[in-house]
């Protein structure tokens, strides 16, 4: 130990003589280890840390998948749900929930609309959570939710409907006031009771956005008693010693049995259990995997680099090393001295690379896809902590080999002999190698960047099928108390629309649900040609899209065939319907489908119209996405309590501008009706790529730094080569050779390492890059444009980078070269 304690005093005192040397040392390594801490802090939050829920390993996600066609992650129907709760043996709870939202009026405040959560009453049970104040709902609440007004009646029942409430709720909304536990508010126009406040942080599903209520799911409608209505996400806590592989193939023969009883809407579904933390972080798991392991080539290519300059260090060294030897100490004690400082160098980056991560995890969040940052804030917990460590000493123990191991086979009693100007061709072997090194790293970064931004490119160049630009969105959810019936919904989206139209700048003014690029959908059956949907052969799936008569001018929709919807298409007339192009093209294949009937069956029965018109594809899924086969029909035949106003602006407004407006224009119509999720479209097609930006971009700048360092890398051999043999240089030009001639040996010589870490780059390319095949679109991970011309890149960049030390080297004086030493 005191030896130990006498290398690391005496590697301080070196590194301190040469304060220059030392300090760019540590801050290329400290970028370097701060990049790699900073994602693998995310990581960490991410991948690593349990989900913050007791046991979460026991919490799993329930769905539905389809063996026919292997899709998973399905949703589920409330009767379907009520059988596994009441057969499955290895679940300790379940709970089913949908999205919701509420106006709050009435309190003092403006309306406000709120998202929540519609769930049975085992939520908080399978998550293990209980609330700040107050308390949950019981079953017996959650029952009396789903009782019709002439139940109530029947059974004197007088007690209110009751929530719970998020913390960013209780704290915005109310003041923190703790009597808020049983007040109550005047929530979706009747009288609801605030019974409890959930814990500050929480805030399930975390998928959600801005999930603010808790409340029961109302059993009662149409849509939860109908098997073939699929429309519920659901979650189980396992019991104690039960496996999410035992739990999944207890509720699969459940599913099987109900597939046989109930074959007309079960034979395509069998169960779908995953843990809960898998299906959250699934999608993202590969993309930060990606960025870790480019971080990582990064800290390599650091690495080279000072191991270079340590090499170059040493070998202004031998003398030392030299006298030492003579004075008793053994290669290992100069090997490991060397090894000490290299740590010493390593830990002092690491601790300013902690520095580096304070402003570079709050960078990455700020970029980070919504889901991402949702699951969870990253910081600096003692499991980083430990990696930041693990790296600082691995990465010492990196760069520190190289001049150790030198050191240890250079024959160390001929600097006494012959000066400094000892033997150097292992020195130039393990300067060559290193840079080798580095190019072939660099190689693999850039061409994963460059496969990501031709991919970025390919995404965001297909056409959604609108024009975004110039259309503010917002979500008017009506009150299922105070617009119970059709015609009183169908009568406050016409006034809506009407004083919406009615606002300065408004061009027109549209009506959808659900809205493009939302993610979400209605799936519904439908038949051609008046087809029985008993000829299962004859029966489709196909997205159904509701809109007003204005919907496709508003988001400047072609239409390809036919006609758009008129005011005259209401509830009064025949039924009608859209197609879109991928319909048509599917199921009328080389005919005209204008005129063609369509039947679609819901839980309201089937409705057979005629085919007006043909539109373009429309992106509602994403981008990226494939459209399906989608119908729209008139919302004033199919209305929905829910409908996404999309206001095109005229030449010359803002259309963010516009958002007052539309609120006070809504506010007429209907003085507790506030609107949600008020956007411009740009801005939902700017979040539909923010996943692929964030790959694009943190992996362009890390392949651009590799870029960098390794032509510094490249230039700083060179350069160091040019000195080690200027005496060489000297007797070469005294002996008759030309400047070019010299140029030639020096860009020979770096070109020559170039090309060796661009053919051994190439070959980890095409091996590395088929991981990534599944973040690229349209762009194969073969790319040969992409590979070629990442390639040209850096090989430009490495001539750069010898031009200038062979520049040097051309005008070195023979007799000044001669003399040297």
């Amino acid at each position: 130990m005191g030896t130990l304690l006498q290398d690391v005093r005496y590697g301080a005192r070196m590194l301190a003589k040469r304060p220059g040397f030392t300090l760019v040392a540590v801050v290329a390594l400290a970028l370097g280890i701060g990049a790699n801490t900073a994602i693998f802090s995310v990581v960490n939050s991410v991948l690593l840390r349990p989900l913050p829920y007791p046991d979460s390993e026991r919490i799993v996600q329930l769905a539905v998948a389809n063996p026919t066609t292997g899709a998973r992650g399905g949703a589920v129907a409330y009767l379907d749900f009520v059988d596994w709760q009441a057969r499955a043996r290895s679940f300790e709870a379940m709970a089913a929930y949908t999205g919701g939202s509420g106006a709050l009026t009435g309190d003092g405040g403006p309306p406000e609309q709120l998202a929540g959560v519609a769930t049975t009453p085992d939520l908080f049970r399978v998550l293990g959570v209980s609330p700040a104040l107050g308390r949950t709902f019981t079953a017996e609440e959650a029952a009396r939710a789903s009782r019709t007004e002439k139940e109530r009646e029947e059974s004197n029942d007088e007690a209110a409907p009751v929530m719970v409430i998020s913390h960013g709720l209780w704290q915005r909304r109310f003041g923190r006031d703790p009597a808020v536990v049983g007040r109550v508010v005047n929530f979706n126009n009747k009288a609801v009771e605030i019974i409890g406040v959930m814990p500050e942080g929480f805030g399930y599903p975390l998928n959600y956005d801005n999930v603010e209520f808790w409340a029961p799911f109302d059993t009662s409608n149409a849509y939860a008693q109908h098997r073939g209505a699929s429309f519920l996400e659901a979650v189980g806590r396992l019991r104690p010693g039960v496996t999410v592989e035992q739990g999944a193939a207890d509720l699969f023969a459940v599913t099987e049995h109900l597939a046989a009883e109930h074959a007309q809407t079960n034979r395509a579904r069998r169960a779908d259990v995953r843990s809960l933390h898998e299906r959250l972080v699934g999608d993202i798991k590969p993309a930060l995997l990606v960025l870790l392991a480019a971080v990582g080539c990064v800290l390599l290519i650091a690495c080279a680099n000072v191991a270079n300059l340590l090499l170059a260090r040493a070998a202004a060294r031998q003398k030392e090393f030299a006298i030492r030897t003579a004075l008793g100490a053994s290669r290992w004690r100069i090997a490991r001295q060397l090894l000490t400082e290299s740590i010493l160098l390593s830990l002092a980056a690491g601790a300013v690379g902690l520095l580096f991560t304070m402003w570079g995890v709050d960078l990455l969040m700020a970029v980070a896809p919504e889901d991402a940052v949702r699951l969870g804030a990253s910081g600096a917990d003692a499991r980083v902590l430990l990696f930041t460590l693990g790296v600082s000493v691995l990465t010492g123990v990196a760069f520190g080999l190289a001049p150790a191991r030198q050191a240890s086979r250079t024959d160390l009693s001929e600097p006494l002999k012959e000066g400094e100007r000892g033997s150097t061709a292992g020195r130039h072997r393990l300067h060559g190698a290193l840079v080798v090194a580095e190019v072939a790293l660099s190689l693999v970064l850039l061409v994963g960047a460059g496969l990501l931004i031709k991919s970025f490119q390919r995404l965001t160049a297909v056409n959604p099928g609108f024009d975004a630009e110039g259309v503010l969105t917002a979500t008017m959810t009506l009150s299922n108390n105070r617009y119970a019936e059709r015609p009183a919904q169908r009568e406050a989206f016409r006034r809506a629309f009407e004083r919406a139209a009615a606002a300065p700048g408004v061009e027109a003014v549209g009506g959808v649900y659900p809205l493009p690029l939302s993610g979400n959908d209605i799936n519904t059956n439908f038949t051609i040609d008046n087809r029985s949907f008993e000829e299962r052969e004859h029966v489709y799936r196909g997205e159904r899209k509701v809109i007003n008569h204005d919907f496709l001018r508003a988001m400047r929709v072609p239409v390809v065939r036919g006609r758009g919807f008129t005011e005259r298409d209401d509830a009064s007339a025949p039924p009608v319907f859209i197609v879109n192009e991928t319909l048509a093209r599917r199921h009328f294949p080389g005919q005209d489908p204008v005129g063609r009937l369509l039947s679609m069956r819901d839980i309201e029965g089937v409705s057979t119209g005629e085919i007006v018109g043909v539109v373009a594809d429309v992106k509602y899924e994403g981008l990226g996405e494939e459209v399906e086969p989608a119908y729209y029909v008139p919302y004033l035949q199919k209305t929905y309590d829910e409908l996404s106003l999309v206001v095109r602006a005229r030449e010359g407004f803002d259309a963010a501008a516009l958002a007052p407006a539309l609120r006070a224009a809504v506010l007429e119509a209907d003085k507790d009706q506030p609107l949600s999720e008020v956007r411009t479209m740009k801005a939902l097609l700017s979040r539909s790529v923010a996943r692929e930006r964030f790959q694009v971009l943190l992996l362009g700048v890390f392949a651009g730094v590799a870029l960098v360092l390794s032509a510094v890398g490249l230039f700083g051999v060179l350069s160091y080569s040019v000195t080690q043999r200027t005496h060489e240089i000297g007797i070469r030009m005294a002996l008759g050779a030309r400047g070019r001639d010299i140029f030639r040996l020096v860009v020979g010589r770096g070109m020559g390492l170039t090309l060796v870490g661009l053919a051994l780059g190439l070959a980890g390319s095409f091996a590395l890059t088929r991981l990534m095949a599944g973040l690229l679109y349209g762009v194969s991970a073969t790319d040969p444009a992409t590979f070629a011309a990442v390639t040209a890149l850096l090989a430009a960049v490495a001539f750069f980078a010898c031009y200038l030390p062979a520049r040097r080297a051309m005008r070195v004086d023979p007799m000044t070269a001669l003399r040297h030493e």
